[in-house]
């Protein structure tokens, strides 16, 4: 047992040695480009080294008014999308999970596997029929076709995320209440909707970054410069003539970073919490 405990405790050094290159390496280009930000553009492809010889704030002035409207419009843009997205994933997939978890109804399992099912359909498939649909309504250049598919619980991932994660609180809660005289309404608001904090969070984190850095989607919807949002301003930087201002584009890519790394630390407990109660890992 002495032996075993010796090798183990001499490999964990090589572990952790291991593990800590691999998340430098990782780290590398996020690095790279955080300092290519300060630097002039003829220096970011001169200079190897992450400190830059000459650092300047320039890119960031630049940037942010480079467009014609200023960053700032862009990032509202993209806070509403976000923001509508977040309310209408944590409403509607709660009330379709709830629904499959605790009620008896016809063809439940059927439509709980077109649910599933969902899943595994790109975005290519159902983006066509959804921008003619949104066309014929005069929706789009509007933030709608982007915001109302997730008021109807379209995301099938988080559906299922949070029907693993209701199935495993007890019923006899939902007893509890129904003596107390709630009806579904009342269980879902008052029992299950405050138990599942965790696997909410997990949804807003998940919601947040997806749509943040959705490009496809919103380049496809929003035509009027005035509506782009941070992903869809990005590429107007990219020329195609070679004349990329490269210094405004890594400086406003990190400000783009920024809300994903700050929303992403304030609900990392909740995130593993999620994550390990419902069964996805």
């Amino acid at each position: 047992m002495a032996t075993v405990r010796t090798t183990t405790g001499k490999r964990r050094p090589l572990a952790h040695v291991g593990l800590i290159l691999f998340g430098l390496a990782m780290l590398y280009p996020l690095l790279w480009m955080l300092a290519s930000s300060f630097k002039p553009t003829p220096d970011i492809f001169t200079e190897p080294g992450l400190i830059p010889s000459n650092p300047t704030l320039d890119n960031y002035v630049e940037g942010w008014t480079a467009l014609g409207e200023p960053f700032s419009t862009y990032l509202i843009n993209s806070s509403i999308v976000v923001l509508g997205s977040i309310l209408g994933n944590l409403f509607a997939c709660s009330l379709a999970a709830y629904a499959f978890a605790r009620l008896e109804f016809r063809f439940k399992r059927l439509w709980f596997a077109i649910m599933i099912g969902s899943i595994m359909l790109p975005i290519h498939v159902v983006i066509v029929p959804q921008y003619v649909m949104f066309a014929q309504v005069d929706m789009v250049n509007t933030f709608w076709p982007l915001i109302l598919p997730k008021l109807l619980a379209t995301d099938g991932f988080f559906v299922f995320l949070m029907v693993q994660f209701i199935r495993g609180l007890p019923r006899e809660l939902d007893e509890a209440a129904r003596i107390d005289g709630c009806g579904h309404w009342g269980i879902f608001f008052r029992i299950i909707l405050p138990l599942c904090v965790p696997a909410l969070a997990t949804t807003a984190i998940f919601t947040f970054i997806w749509t943040w850095n959705d490009f496809f989607s919103q380049l496809i919807f929003l035509t009027d410069p005035e509506m782009y949002t941070v992903p869809v301003a990005l590429r107007t930087f990219v020329d195609a003539t070679s004349q990329t201002p490269w210094g405004p584009v890594f400086a406003m890519s990190m400000v783009a970073l920024g809300p994903i790394f700050g929303f992403f630390l304030a609900g990392q407990r909740y995130l593993v919490r999620g994550i390990a109660t419902t069964g996805l890992k």
